[in-house]
């Protein structure tokens, strides 16, 4: 089966949900328009240089110029658009059912009464798997689409602007919800209801480990494999109370308080506009950074000898920073 239909099928079935998509069918009318465009241009030039139309020949295509408006104008601000919805979307849903899962206390109190926790366990669960199956089936179409651009245009321009949504942050797959729910997903299987269910709808999600590095690893699809590194690039160990900045990249929070040369008392908000990631040197990215708490609850079981040395180590460095912090509060305050 053809992706275009594949995908077409995937949405029809979610429709009763309302979820925005990527317009797969009218993408590839957008770039079809553009192909013919090119050849009753190629018919109306006879006299074209007979490099052109090798290459035409050669890749069974016309080929649009360097710079289409049909494409340009058209195919990446339609695409563009999309995509953005479709990020929107799932993190907002994702979000929604994350805290109604890690809810507790007054909140889940407050929650229920307020009519958002009516579905029960099991609906929890599948509509957790439906969402990561939103997200990367998306992110497959947006690559087919851009690969098929550059196809027609024998160009690089579907790369570079699968680059620009990246700096965007508009790359579904980068986003922190998508790890959360994956991690929500392996969580599952430790808990005491509905283990059997659970274990069904996450036969695609686990956690690896590869010369005792681990990532997270999901398979919903034949053709495509996500995997998430769990090392944090600045002490090269697992990432311990993990949180993500908002290019995508995961640390440490201790660690990622020190990139961005901040007390853990002060915390990420209190990071400077001009302060980097220490991986890809994009700045601003501290202060909208997203405690993993589902990332923090899995590996606290799957590595609870290291999470105990790790919760004794940085206790002591939190006690110690949280001392400092409030001498100097109080010196401040009595003018010393």
């Amino acid at each position: 089966m053809k992706f275009c239909k594949k995908y077409q099928e995937y949405m029809q079935a979610h429709d009763q949900k309302k979820l925005p998509a990527v317009g797969f069918k009218n993408l590839k009318k957008i770039l079809k328009r553009c192909r013919t465009d090119a050849i009753l241009s190629q018919n109306s030039h006879p006299s074209q240089s007979s490099l052109q139309i090798n290459q035409s020949s050669n890749h069974n295509s016309a080929i649009c110029p360097d710079h289409c408006p049909v494409c340009d104008g058209t195919f990446f601000p339609c695409l563009l658009n999309e995509m953005s919805a479709v990020v929107g979307c799932f993190n907002k849903r994702a979000r929604k059912l994350l805290d109604l899962h890690l809810a507790t206390g007054f909140r889940k109190y407050y929650v229920m009464c307020r009519g958002k926790m009516k579905k029960n366990h099991g609906a929890l669960v599948q509509e957790g798997k439906d969402l990561v199956g939103y997200a990367i089936i998306n992110a497959i179409a947006m690559r087919k689409i851009l690969k098929k651009y550059d196809k027609i245009h024998y160009s690089t321009h579907g790369q570079a602007f699968r680059s620009q949504v990246q700096s965007m942050h508009i790359e579904i797959l980068q986003s922190p919800w998508l790890c959360e729910l994956i991690a929500f997903h392996i969580n599952l299987r430790e808990t005491k209801l509905n283990t059997r269910k659970a274990s069904e709808l996450c036969e695609g999600c686990c956690l690896v480990f590869n010369d005792a590095k681990p990532s997270l690893s999901c398979e919903l699809s034949d053709s495509f494999k996500l995997e998430i590194g769990l090392t944090c690039s600045i002490c090269l160990d697992t990432v311990f109370d993990s949180v993500s900045l908002t290019c995508g990249h995961i640390f440490c929070y201790m660690c990622a308080c020190k990139a961005a040369s901040v007390t853990i008392v002060d915390g990420l908000k209190a990071a400077r506009s001009t302060s980097k990631c220490p991986l890809c040197r994009e700045a601003g990215v501290f202060e909208g950074a997203l405690h993993l708490d589902e990332l923090n609850i899995l590996l606290s079981r799957s590595c609870p000898k290291y999470w105990d040395e790790r919760l004794r180590n940085e206790r002591v460095e939190r006690i110690r920073q949280a001392k400092e912090h409030w001498e100097s509060q109080s010196r401040a305050f009595l003018g010393i």
